[in-house]
């Protein structure tokens, strides 16, 4: 277990290091003057020094990456050229909302999707099952933004049973807090439920196919053992890769999904320092988001081999 553990840290490890690099060249290779860009059309050449100066633009490239990777390791992602605060603070102001629209969404996501894809399974060809397979083909092709916007139209413009926008930390209360994420969540949640019950369904197909399922029927093995005790466990292993890569697409309708509900989270700050050509905080996120995405493939690496004793040999 210690020697598979120590393999997948120093892949993690590899793994971050090129992301490390790509993020720092994308800076570097922007075309044109970066600093100019940042300073915008009306600056003078002092500002746009300064910013070069800031950036530390005028060292060679070597320098500069040993510098930016040095800053990098003890904690600094730099300061945002706009706002003058460090890349942290700027995270840390935004990081509740994004946090709790991430958590809601995936356990809805995780939950829903695994007992409509179980469900299906077990009434296969029926008409159950033809019903959710579409659903899981309409709810996996909508963009996020359309849903978004029906869910506004229907819930909050036209019945008013729920807010249109913003958000409501949740010191202030839980039931305002969970009030003004249920629209985000259900619109962002709808795609990953659909995507994971197609995933759980095909493999709870070929497993209830197998023959020791027939053994455990023939047994006398209740419904719910055979689903959820024999079949769901060795079905687990793909249905754990999906789970995995549905984070990887979070990160994708998270940054639309704050925007189309002004949810003032690390989506709308990124998509703010965008628009502001403001690049160490668009480093400075990246590799915070990089991060937990290598972090959460190798959780998803390790807990392969709690659900499939195979992998261990």
């Amino acid at each position: 277990m210690g020697g598979y553990v120590c393999r997948r840290l120093i892949s993690a490890i590899g793994v971050m290091a090129v992301v490390g690099v790509f993020i720092f060249l994308l800076l570097r290779l922007v075309p044109g003057d970066a600093a100019a860009m940042m300073a915008g059309n009306n600056a003078t050449p002092q500002e746009v020094a300064g910013i070069r100066e800031q950036l530390g633009l005028n060292e060679p490239l070597t320098v500069q990456f040993v510098q930016w990777a040095l800053g990098i390791l003890s904690g600094n992602l730099g300061s945002s050229i706009f706002a003058g605060l460090p890349v942290l603070t700027l995270v840390s102001q935004r990081i509740e909302p994004t946090i709790s629209l991430s958590i809601l969404t995936m356990i809805v996501s995780v939950t829903g999707g695994i007992c409509f894809g179980i469900f299906a399974a077990w009434r296969a060809g029926g008409f159950v099952d033809r019903m959710l397979t579409a659903f899981s083909a309409v709810g996996y092709s909508v963009p996020v933004f359309v849903v978004g916007y029906f869910l506004t139209y229907c819930f909050s413009l036209g019945t008013r049973w729920l807010p249109v926008q913003g958000y409501v930390s949740i010191g202030q209360g839980l039931a305002p807090w969970f009030v003004h994420l249920v629209l985000p969540t259900v619109a962002l949640s709808l795609s990953y439920i659909a995507f994971i019950a197609r995933i759980t369904r095909a493999s709870m197909l070929e497993v209830l196919s197998e023959d020791y399922m027939r053994t455990a029927a023939a047994k006398g093995a209740s419904t719910y053992a055979m689903l959820f005790h024999y079949a769901l466990k060795n079905a687990a292993a793909p249905i754990l890769t999906v789970i995995g890569l549905s984070f990887a697409y979070l990160i994708g309708g998270v940054v639309i999904t704050e925007t189309v509900f002004n949810l003032p989270g690390i989506g709308r700050l990124v998509v703010d320092a965008i628009n502001n050509r403001d690049y160490p905080v668009i480093q400075g996120v990246l590799i915070l988001v990089s991060g937990l995405y290598v972090l959460i493939n190798l959780a998803v690496d390790l807990a392969y081999r709690l659900v499939d004793p195979r992998i261990r040999y």
